[in-house]
């Protein structure tokens, strides 16, 4: 009987007995493969193991990321049996193919790929990280619609419906209305159940949007992971018109309507869980582009606790919230996760003595305890008019969606000062820059100086998987001008992900926030009153112990929680 990768590392003395035991004991909860898990314990390195078992088997090894595939190869294995076994093919000559494996000693999986194939196999070793993110290069669009088109087909033999996927309000039309034939017509095709699959497969990777695009001779299917888009698949174009009537109907939005854009929304069960989807349809050159926010209630936590905040901005940011009245604004660019941390702040508010008002556009997630206003500016439901509303609703708590104009910044002021807490956001790139913001949209200085609690600035920033997380070194120059002038570049230590399966090869999973807080004091105060601006308002700030988002980024840099990459792109150098 042949020995398990395990065991050989184990008899050449590359790991001990107490490292195997505790891999075998993961591997019992996680399924994962012994070697991976090794890997992903600091027992080993993958071009450790890579290299042994090319000298064990006398069989080549190869390094995928430097080698070219012929995407014809690509369709003699089935994507299933690639991603079954974590197999790539690489090259034919005549009957013989050569596929990169984790493990050429895997005799079951060979013969299952000679059978499945009808090629002869020549197996070479390649690591399982390199493997995973050549598969989901090669096999990502392609396979992922061959599966999907596989599903669909066994489900209409069937006669069976969308197990994992129910539609709670769909638009029914009038009889004999045309739209009302093609929602008919829509309703059980290939298109609509490959739009439930892309929703189904979207909240099973953690998507934040679903983007179908359509070009000149193709479309493409694209979804938003921790803020990063990745390609999945390329519908056939002949389904174009069909996928977004499908969209459209689902959504109650105009079928007939291609000129204009539409916005709708969605509410279903996935995979037992409920979600809402904010529709978004644009006609572009080549058709109608469709946008799809997914938003899991589930998978979204309101405790303001575990965002990730610095200690001492939390401190802050907390003070303002609990104090009864005054205005506490959160800001920072779209996407950067603004209304989770309102939602979040009220949260930390919500006792059944509490009156909680909202007004939002639109309400993204529903709030037990929270009464929610959808803003409609074309009905005449303004900002501004939503809070004059409210005011004589007996409100203790008022959170505004975003402050635009002087009309809103003056009423959420006047609240404010007339014993109410006002929590709202406005765009600017951080907390300083927020209160001249709020001067150049006209409200006296007096106002904001009297009314203003806390000024939070924030961005999100992609988490390094902790699966295949490992220390390096970035470039020097690339270091010292991260760093700046004032902190030791061998303080520090940096991480990157190498890219494993968890993470489908991307070095990240999960997102966390960067964040900088001023607490508006006597000396900031009195800035505001005198006009100052904004890097004057920053600089008092930083004197007074603010922590600014770059120095709030290398902290969690040092701390192995991201990487020197996303701290870059998402804050600018200190002079």
């Amino acid at each position: 009987m042949s020995l398990k990768i395990g065991d050989m590392l184990l008899k050449a003395g590359l790991i001990s007995g107490e490292q195997l035991d505790k891999a075998l004991a993961e591997q019992k909860s996680s399924g994962s493969r012994i070697g991976s898990i090794l890997v992903k314990q600091g027992f080993i390195t993958e071009d450790e193991i890579v290299q042994f078992l090319s000298k064990q088997f006398n069989v080549p090894a190869v390094n995928l990321r430097e080698y070219k595939i012929d995407p014809t190869l690509i369709r003699l294995v089935p994507s299933q049996v690639a991603q079954k076994y974590g197999i790539l093919p690489l090259s034919r000559l005549g009957r013989v193919l050569t596929m990169a494996v984790v493990n050429p000693n895997d005799a079951l999986a060979i013969e299952d790929i000679r059978f499945t194939t009808g090629f002869d196999v020549k197996p070479v070793i390649a690591s399982e990280a390199a493997i995973w993110e050549a598969i989901d290069k090669h096999y990502g669009s392609a396979g992922m619609l061959e599966d999907m088109m596989k599903s669909l087909k066994a489900e209409e033999d069937a006669g069976g419906e969308d197990g994992d996927l129910e539609i709670l309000e769909e638009q029914k039309e009038d009889a004999g209305d045309a739209a009302s034939e093609m929602s008919a017509a829509i309703e059980n095709s290939p298109a609509a159940k490959l739009v439930n699959s892309l929703i189904a497969e979207g909240v099973k990777r953690r998507a934040s949007d679903i983007h179908i695009e359509p070009y000149e001779k193709d479309m493409r299917v694209r979804m938003a992971v921790d803020g990063a888009l990745q390609e999945v698949m390329q519908p056939p174009l002949r389904m174009k018109a069909s996928i977004v009537a499908r969209v459209k109907i689902i959504s109650k939005l105009k079928v007939e309507e291609k000129r204009l854009p539409q916005d709708g929304r969605i509410r279903m069960n996935v995979l037992n869980k409920p979600i809402d989807i904010r529709v978004s349809i644009i006609p572009t050159a080549f058709g109608e582009k469709i946008a799809m926010r997914v938003l899991d209630r589930t998978s979204v936590s309101f405790d303001i606790h575990k965002f990730g905040f610095g200690e001492k901005a939390l401190k802050d940011l907390l003070k303002g919230v609990h104090t009864p009245f005054g205005i506490v604004l959160v800001t920072g660019p779209t996407g950067s996760g603004k209304t989770t941390t309102m939602y979040a702040c009220i949260e930390e508010l919500n006792e059944p003595d509490t009156n909680i008002m909202t007004a939002e556009e639109p309400v993204e997630f529903s709030l037990g305890g929270i009464n929610q206003v959808a803003v409609k500016e074309e009905g005449g439901t303004t900002f501004g008019a939503a809070l004059k509303a409210f005011l004589r609703q007996d409100p203790n708590i008022i959170m505004v969606g975003e402050i635009r104009d002087k009309e809103t910044a003056e009423i959420a002021i006047r609240s404010s000062l007339t014993g109410h807490l006002v929590i709202s956001s406005v765009h600017t790139n951080s907390a300083a820059l927020t209160i001249t913001r709020m001067v150049d949209m006209g409200v006296e200085p007096f106002m904001i100086a009297s009314s203003l609690l806390t000024v939070l600035s924030q961005r999100l920033v992609r988490m390094i998987c902790q699966s295949c997380k490992e220390e390096y070194r970035p470039d020097e120059n690339l270091v010292r001008e991260f760093l700046g002038p004032r902190i030791d570049p061998r303080s520090i230590k940096f991480y990157r992900g190498r890219g494993c399966p968890e993470c489908r090869t991307s070095g990240y999973r999960g997102r966390l926030a960067l964040a900088e807080v001023i607490p508006i004091t006597p000396a900031i105060r009195d800035l505001i009153m005198a006009k100052a601006q904004a890097d004057v308002i920053e600089a008092k700030a930083i004197e007074e112990g603010m922590v600014t988002l770059r120095r709030d980024g290398i902290s969690k840099v040092s701390a192995g929680l991201t990487s020197i990459d996303e701290v870059i792109k998402e804050t600018v150098a200190e002079q």
